[in-house]
């Protein structure tokens, strides 16, 4: 065996997916013996067989991964319970494996994967999908860029033509549940080294967060970074349009419609509206001059 297939026996072996109970695989798809393919190329000790020296790397790459995707859902961990959230991950990562040279991007497909494994959410798939949506909307507000915003001199010379970018960071979602509350409650009860999945082999008690009550209710986020901290404000449904408009390329006059549109409105609070919601985005930054092609 050379050493680049040693490699990718050694690869192969270590990413294949732990069995339901966390161990490695007796057998490989094709119905080989794990046990036999490991004694082909590992050493057993006083201690170990070869399959029992394999299985170390095995799990252990597998509880990093899940780990990794863990620590980007805690809230969603909380409320459907370890256990199940364990189930989840490991049947997500089977399906959705790391294909990037940084962990950060694991967790990227898990909202929309959920959206069709509804036997992961215990009967509050909704629930589910809008934890995950905002969780991961978290993520990707602390790590995307941030751009010069535009500046009040710039807004004198806008019209109905002009298209405005928002910034890269900003996440839009529209939710079926006040679920902030609830990422915010786990977020002050679990410190960061907290945040991680329980599939360990040795698995830490950690104290649960006192979770709200959620009623079906519907919310509009803007998750945002200012001065390197991540927030979530609540704009109402106008602001959500108007914004989501700008965010798909339309022009400032498109957006404006698209804001009011099937609403009954006096020209004088829509103009109170759109005061209130160009004031808030541009003291937070969020408008940008988009750039010719």
């Amino acid at each position: 065996m050379t050493l680049l297939e040693l490699q990718r026996r050694m690869s192969e072996d270590v990413m294949r997916p732990l069995s339901a109970e966390f161990q490695m695989q007796t057998t490989t798809d094709d119905g080989r013996s794990t046990a036999a393919i490991a004694e082909g190329y590992i050493k057993p000790n006083d201690r170990l067989s070869s399959f029992d020296r394999l299985e170390i790397y095995n799990r252990q790459y597998w509880f990093r991964v899940i780990t990794a995707v863990a620590e980007d859902f805690p809230a969603l961990n909380a409320v459907l319970g370890s256990e199940a959230f364990d189930e989840l991950v490991l049947a997500y990562l089977r399906e959705n494996p790391s294909s990037s040279f940084t962990l950060r991007n694991l967790g990227s497909r898990l909202p929309e994967w959920l959206q069709n494994h509804a036997e992961f959410t215990s009967g509050n798939h909704d629930l589910a999908m809008d934890i995950a949506r905002l969780e991961w909307a978290y993520v990707e507000a602390f790590d995307r860029a941030a751009i010069p915003p535009v500046n009040g001199a710039d807004f004198a010379g806008f019209d109905g033509e002009t298209k405005l970018s928002l910034q890269p960071h900003l996440q839009l979602l529209d939710l079926k549940y006040p679920v902030d509350e609830v990422v915010l409650a786990v977020h002050r009860e679990t410190g960061p080294s907290d945040i991680m999945s329980n599939a360990i082999s040795e698995r830490r008690q950690t104290s649960e967060a006192d979770l709200p009550e959620m009623t079906r209710q519907d919310v509009y986020l803007a998750v945002h970074r200012y001065d390197n901290s991540v927030y979530y404000r609540r704009i109402d449904h106008e602001a959500f349009q108007l914004l989501s408009s700008l965010q798909s390329g339309s022009s400032l006059g498109s957006a404006l419609e698209a804001a009011f549109e099937g609403g009954v409105y006096t020209l004088e609070d829509q103009t109170a509206k759109i005061q209130e919601c160009f004031a808030h985005a541009a003291e937070l930054g969020w408008f940008c001059i988009t750039t010719p092609n």
